[in-house]
């Protein structure tokens, strides 16, 4: 009796098996297959990351939004590398001049412009936060000649700048690379008609001069008179 119940338990469990195990279909062994065949791994894709862009976001704040590769950077245990100073415009009109410039390839927490007028001491303007790459000089003076630096500062230090502001730089733009350049403001505009305006005047003046003093001498010295044409010559008394 035991032996036959224990015969009719096997076949009951081997009965179960048999009808949970189901034979794998086509389609089921061509994605085994695949599973099994290893894929490459995916190209890398660069943060939208530019170095000249004004008010760009911090590399690492791109990241942590969507997972990219940001461009090498220095130990932030140095000083920052110096800043590539980019296009300077000049405004006639207000006598002001905007300056653009490209981060280098160092941590920043701030930058800051110096600003040379002949062979005193510079002028330090405000600190701007890391995500700056464009200001505006205010309050030049119309027709003069400025050299205008760019530095980048982190906990380590700030950046070099060159020997009195980099004189040597050359046109009015500044330099292809480096921190430094030339800024030439133009005269203003007003300046230009109200100097033509006296230069017409005092040439208008001239001639006016020019024409009394002809006439004076004239009625001083005398002016022989032209004889009539046909009329006899006048007899000497």
């Amino acid at each position: 009796m035991l032996r036959s119940l224990c015969l009719l338990r096997l076949l009951a469990v081997a009965f179960s098996l048999i009808s949970r195990a189901q034979p794998l279909a086509p389609q089921d062994l061509e994605e085994k297959e695949e599973d099994e065949i290893p894929r490459s791994p995916l190209p890398p894709v660069f943060c939208d990351y530019d170095r000249c862009r004004h008010l760009q976001v911090p590399c690492n704040e791109l990241q942590r939004a969507s997972p990219c590769l940001c461009p090498g950077l220095s130990s932030p245990a140095l000083p920052p590398a110096p800043p590539r100073l980019g296009e300077v415009r000049t405004v006639a009109e207000d006598s002001s001049a905007v300056v653009h410039w490209c981060a280098p390839s160092s941590p920043v927490h701030q930058y800051w412009l110096l600003l040379w007028e002949g062979s005193g001491a510079p002028q330090k303007g405000p600190a701007l936060n890391s995500t700056v790459r464009r200001t505006e000089l205010k309050g030049l003076k119309p027709g003069r000649a400025y050299v205008v630096c760019v530095v980048a500062a982190n906990e380590a230090g700030e950046s070099s700048v060159p020997e009195a502001g980099g004189e040597g730089s050359d046109g009015a733009g500044g330099p292809a690379f480096g921190p430094c350049g030339r800024v030439v403001v133009p005269p203003r505009p007003l300046t230009l008609v109200h100097a033509a305006v006296g230069v017409g005047a005092a040439l208008a003046l001239l001639s006016c001069g020019a024409l009394v003093w002809h006439f004076f001498l004239r009625q001083r010295c005398g002016c022989p008179r032209r004889a009539r044409p046909g009329a006899p010559p006048a007899e000497g008394l």
